[in-house]
């Protein structure tokens, strides 16, 4: 039986999107229609409000939190075509890095493993992804993939920066192999992998396993095994899940079954 632990009144005006602990998990990010981004304290039970970040011109539609080496910065992305990058610096949160190269609505933002920097995918209603990399002196390396999902992306997912199996085939002294991959989610009803060579981004291989719009993704951990997991949810309220080295569709999830894995996005 699943309990509550504690509850958070974060008082948004307006429908929330997303909400997401930090990496020790003390720390709650919201994101709301009402176009604010908050963060509480949530430790031993309690709420303490730490910053009511306002930003953006529009809905907020999620929010992600960097890994921790590189201090306390989150993202955000909104309706307003805007990505927000935030930072914590001396109990202040302020704007690090403002983001406005797409044309229509960013649905979804993720960090990418710690072991490439600062590094933020972006996935847009514009049918473009982008990738943001953090090079240091508030400078910030920006490419696109253009017509990454055709009418527009809604998710995105990195991989597990160590490639499967690499691990355990590796011989001592060597350091593992690292491939930056991502998985993309769209309205074209299709999940994508894309892998970066040569420091072009392409698409690695296309999975078709849905007949409705691609709603959320999910690149599983790695734990350890010569294989990888992707999840994705799709507007007909089923999950697929694919192993990464045949992509063979195991089984189908009800959403109204005994758990669900994903997020919706709202119209």
């Amino acid at each position: 039986m699943v309990s509550v632990i504690n509850t958070v009144d974060t008082s948004h005006e307006d429908m929330i999107h997303d909400a997401q602990m930090d990496y020790y998990g003390t720390r709650l990010a919201t994101c709301s229609s009402d176009r604010t981004v908050k963060i509480f304290d949530v430790r031993n039970g309690g709420q303490i409000l730490v910053a009511d970040l306002r930003g953006h011109e529009g809905p907020v539609w999620q929010v992600a939190w960097a890994h921790p080496m590189y201090g306390n910065v989150l993202a955000s992305c909104s309706y307003d075509r805007k990505v927000i990058v935030w930072k914590e610096e001396n109990g202040s949160w302020d704007k690090m890095y403002e983001y406005c190269g797409h044309e229509s609505s960013v649905n979804s933002v993720c960090w990418g493993p710690y072991d490439f920097g600062l590094l933020l995918a972006c996935g847009s209603s514009d049918g473009a992804i982008s990738l943001l990399t953090f090079t240091g002196d508030q400078q910030w390396d920006v490419k696109k993939i253009s017509n990454a999902h055709t009418i527009g992306c809604n998710a995105v997912s990195w991989a597990p920066a160590v490639v499967p199996g690499s691990l355990i085939d590796q011989p001592t002294g060597q350091k593992p192999n690292c491939v930056k991959r991502f998985v993309s989610g769209g309205c074209d009803n299709l999940v994508k992998l894309w892998k970066e060579e040569d420091g072009q981004w392409k698409e690695d291989q296309k999975l078709e396993a849905h007949s409705d719009w691609v709603r959320d993704v999910g690149w599983a951990p790695s734990i350890g095994l010569p294989t990888s997991t992707i999840a994705s949810c799709s507007q007909v309220s089923v999950v697929s899940l694919g192993h990464a080295q045949r992509f063979i569709k195991v089984t189908r999830l009800d959403w109204n079954g005994p758990f669900c894995f994903g997020r919706f996005l709202t119209e």
